[in-house]
């Protein structure tokens, strides 16, 4: 297999950490297959695992890659289970796995095992890296002294643009940047035609590799270094006192989602903790959210059965209004605490902060008018959220109102005259 510039220079480089920023059909998976080999022959007994975005894309678009570049050096393989065995030039057998990412993120797959090499593909489409690269699977190298590989496409500023400035800061660290014309198997035509063909900021985040604002996003408001808080101000918020409120959207197949809020008496809505799983019944997220003893709960209406758990467990239910233009209302207020800096979201919700940084309209029409409502995914948390913000901003604009009424019927009322 001939390999190009790009992918000879990261290979041979041997830096204990890379990142690869590369674009579209650049030759991403082919670089991690090489890896893994050179790792496999030369380290005795080495563990060496590669993580796609699911399971299903590692069989996919790995495997076959993989199974290739070792050809006559695999001594066995497990179709089923993705894994590879190579005889290394010391004697003794090294093993390479395929896995998904979901693994980590739902159920932190990875813990406690060690690594020679680790190889992360397609990092920017990978929900919570970060969080869970630092308590996962980072620990797996400590022992081993083993190295790591970041591979991606840009996908708005998320995580991998953290590792991209990252490597680029560290002289310790290797960074390499290549786009879908520094392929040569690539069709250089057919890409200058995309490039006229295509809206300017997705043809230069697809093929050129370089970080922009995805398009069509809700929420281009929301940035990292604005919205994200850490541990200090959180424990900073426990010394305080605040109304503790949450948001639940039910879900069994897809995931349920608790976002806990601590309003202070500014009005800043800090956003401190998420709970977010798939497979749990009506009784037991009630269990869950009545241990989190919120003094106030806006639960999404249309599942009364999970609602009525809610209050058998003696949690505050409040009423969530939900018909037309409740969609676009609810974004209206979030989007107006974000640009008010009122709206804060803990490092931890590594869910609440995907979707933010994902959640979409769709794509553009050549006629007609924008669409109003949101593409129907990523965006349990964000339901979450907006029916919290949404019911709980309302009740606050009526509060306000009153207020104003009361002032004015008590300045435009007849004074009587002191008896004399």
């Amino acid at each position: 297999m001939e390999l190009t510039q790009k992918q000879e220079e990261a290979i041979r480089d041997k830096s204990r950490y890379k990142v690869l920023n590369w674009g579209r059909r650049s030759g991403k998976t082919t670089e991690f297959g090489y890896e893994a080999l050179g790792t496999a022959l030369s380290v005795n007994e080495a563990k060496i695992t590669y993580y796609a975005q699911t399971f299903d894309d590692a069989r996919t678009i790995a495997w076959d890659i993989f199974l290739q570049i070792f050809g006559p050096a695999v001594s066995k393989k497990n179709d089923s289970r993705l894994e590879i065995t190579v005889k290394n030039i010391h004697g003794g057998y090294s093993k390479v796995s395929l896995k998904g990412w979901e693994s980590v993120v739902t159920a932190d797959k990875g813990r406690g095992s060690e690594n020679d090499l680790l190889m992360c593909d397609e990092v920017a489409f990978c929900r919570g890296f970060l969080e869970k690269w630092d308590t996962v699977l980072e620990p797996t190298l400590l022992t081993t002294r083993g190295r790591a590989v970041f591979g991606s496409t840009p996908n708005g500023f998320n995580d991998f643009y953290t590792l991209h400035n990252t490597a680029q800061s560290d002289p310790e660290w290797y960074y390499s940047h290549a786009t879908s014309y520094d392929n040569p198997a690539n069709d250089i035509e057919w890409l200058d035609k995309k490039k006229s063909s295509m809206p300017e900021d997705r043809f230069a985040q697809e093929y050129m590799a370089d970080f922009r604002k995805m398009e069509g996003l809700v929420y281009k408001e929301f940035s990292r270094n604005l919205h994200i808080f850490g541990d200090e101000e959180l424990k900073r918020l426990e010394g305080e006192t605040c109304e503790y409120i949450a948001g639940v959207d039910f879900g069994f197949t897809n995931p349920f989602a608790c976002i806990a809020v601590k309003k202070d008496k500014r009005g800043v809505y800090w956003v401190v903790n998420e709970d977010y799983e798939t497979g749990k019944t009506d009784a037991q997220i009630a269990e869950i959210v009545a241990a989190r003893n919120f003094t106030k709960v806006y639960p999404d209406p249309e599942n009364p059965g999970a609602i009525k758990e809610l209050v058998n467990r003696q949690v505050n239910c409040c009423e969530v209004i939900k018909g037309d233009g409740s969609i676009t209302s609810g974004v209206s207020k979030i989007r107006e605490l974000l640009k008010q800096r009122r709206l804060k979201v803990h490092k931890s919700c590594i869910n609440l902060i995907w979707e933010f940084e994902t959640y979409h309209y769709p794509k553009k029409k050549a006629i007609g008018n924008e669409p109003e409502k949101p593409v129907k995914e990523n965006d349990h948390a964000l339901d979450a959220l907006r029916y919290l913000i949404l019911m709980d901003a309302n009740i606050q604009e009526i509060k306000q109102y009153d207020t104003w009424i009361r002032k004015i019927s008590y300045e435009n009322k007849p004074q009587t005259n002191p008896a004399i």
